[in-house]
């Protein structure tokens, strides 16, 4: 409890400015279970100010001081893992082990690939009388979200370390405890003062003032596209770079040649991972028309299987979704579907039997959805799944387009190679073919209103620096 009512300021646990406190719910019982401080323009400002003095220093490190810092990090994480893993349990309500094996392990996996990255990483280059050499671009106001937030923050602080830059992480508020233990871990790994600085509060108060702050010189953001075109306008006025991970509607293209059954019990698991709160997930299935209602058996099975409640319950599978206005968000746009007239095959409206308390969604699944329908353009972020029929692979890699998202999109195929062509008409910014293991190395990142800029490992180091071209180097 000593840090959550404080910011981390230029090497220090500070008090904010002006008091102000904010509860954090444990989404599973719908109470809180701590506060944590919220800030102000002037914890931003002091925040700021510790981060650009850093800069000038920090810059000019070398390659091996940097590094010695990220394996320190790395082995204070892995002495709080547990901490860590607990934290976001109890903040999302996500099962325990999930919050061991996925949310908790994404930050260490996250802080691995960028020191691998880092170790071989570029920073100039020659080109005929010209050296291209990169920089780090300044100090960087890192914004991170609630469903993946280890994920986020070592996605964006570790390769903003990489490049030599200095930052201030705002996590959010409503799943922030994890976050301040990151904090504590940069603290005990020995990060000079001033080079990591957190301040936590909410959007419009600390987020906002600090993407128009006018000593930052990068905002990284991740969040929903509503707030994404905030944060890019309010930035705007001081012409900095910003870097964007939004939302997503994500298209399964289960293609004819595929294995149905498995393909989509698969493709349920990977809808409702996380309780369905990714941005990445695939929440669009598409499937022959020949074969449609074959699949929503095998999907209502799926989905059956699935068994939602307690967080620190063993046998727990999906938890609750983060807070009340994620669960009223969720059970709307199910009764929009309904509405609407598409097929609920199983789930709806309401909690599952024998909840009566806590943001807990039943698993849905809805056939017969066509590409008009409400659930198949907004983004829901939770265990919804909608089912589309295609007639030709034509049609399917066009309803697949047809969305303002591009962060990602599947495709399943018993033929590789017919896989990977439709792979190349897809408008986003990673696909999957036949659900392959998590690669922390891969760029991630959006086309169109999911965002700009990439991250993991090497790509998200180039996302931190400035490239500059000295002519003339050979005298």
């Amino acid at each position: 409890m000593s840090n959550h009512l404080k910011f981390y300021i230029d090497g220090a646990w500070v008090d904010p400015a002006v008091p102000a406190l904010l509860d954090v719910i444990d989404p599973s019982t719908e109470e809180a279970f701590t506060q944590i401080s919220v800030g102000s323009k002037t914890d931003v400002d002091r925040a700021v100010a510790a981060a650009k003095s850093a800069f000038q220093s920090f810059a000019v490190t070398d390659r091996a001081e940097r590094l010695a810092l990220l394996k320190r990090i790395l082995e204070i994480y892995n002495e709080r893992y547990e901490d860590i893993a607990a934290a976001v349990s109890r903040e999302m309500g996500a099962p325990l082990s999930f919050a061991r094996e996925s949310q908790a392990w994404a930050g260490r996996a996250h802080l691995e690939a960028t020191i691998t990255a880092f170790e071989r990483f570029e920073f100039s280059e020659k080109r005929g009388s010209t050296m291209v050499v990169k920089e780090p671009i300044g100090v960087c106001a890192l914004i991170t979200p609630w469903n993946w937030p280890l994920n986020q923050i070592v996605c964006k602080v570790a390769p903003a370390i990489a490049a030599g830059c200095t930052v201030v992480l705002k996590p959010s508020e409503i799943a922030p405890i994890s976050g301040i233990i990151f904090a504590e871990v940069m603290d005990a790994a020995g990060t000079p003062k001033g080079v990591f600085n957190m301040v936590n509060g909410n959007g419009p108060d600390v987020g906002q003032v600090m993407a128009g702050h006018p000593d930052v010189d990068m905002v990284s953001f991740t969040g929903s596209t509503r707030a994404g075109i905030i944060v890019a306008k309010t930035a705007a006025d001081t012409v900095k770079r910003v870097a964007q991970e939004l939302g997503g509607k994500s298209a399964n293209i289960i293609l004819p040649d595929a294995d149905l059954e498995t393909a989509v019990r698969k493709g349920v698991e990977g809808c409702f991972g996380n309780s369905g709160q990714s941005c990445d997930a695939p929440t669009r299935m598409l499937v022959p028309a020949d074969r449609h209602d074959e699949a929503l058996l095998f999907a209502r099975d799926a989905a059956e299987t699935f068994i939602v409640g307690d967080p620190q319950a063993e046998d727990t599978v999906l938890g609750p979704v983060v807070s009340e206005t994620q669960f009223n968000k969720i059970q709307r746009l199910i009764e929009v579907g309904i509405e609407e007239g598409a097929l609920l095959v199983t789930g709806g409206p309401g909690r599952p039997e024998n909840l009566n308390r806590g943001y807990y969604v039943r698993p849905t699944i809805f056939g017969h959805v066509s590409p008009d329908m409400t659930i198949a353009r907004e983004e829901i972020f939770g265990p919804v799944l909608s089912i589309l029929p295609y007639e030709t692979e034509e049609q399917a890699i066009a309803i697949a387009n047809d969305t303002v998202y591009g962060l990602a999109a599947y495709v399943q195929s018993g033929d590789i190679e017919h896989a990977r062509k439709v792979a190349a008409r897809m408008r986003a910014g990673s696909v999957y073919l036949n659900y392959p293991e998590w690669d922390t190395f891969a760029p991630f990142g959006g086309y169109k209103q999911s965002g700009n800029g990439r991250e993991y490992a090497d790509w998200a180091i180039h996302d931190f620096l400035e490239i500059k071209g000295i002519v003339g180097w050979d005298g």
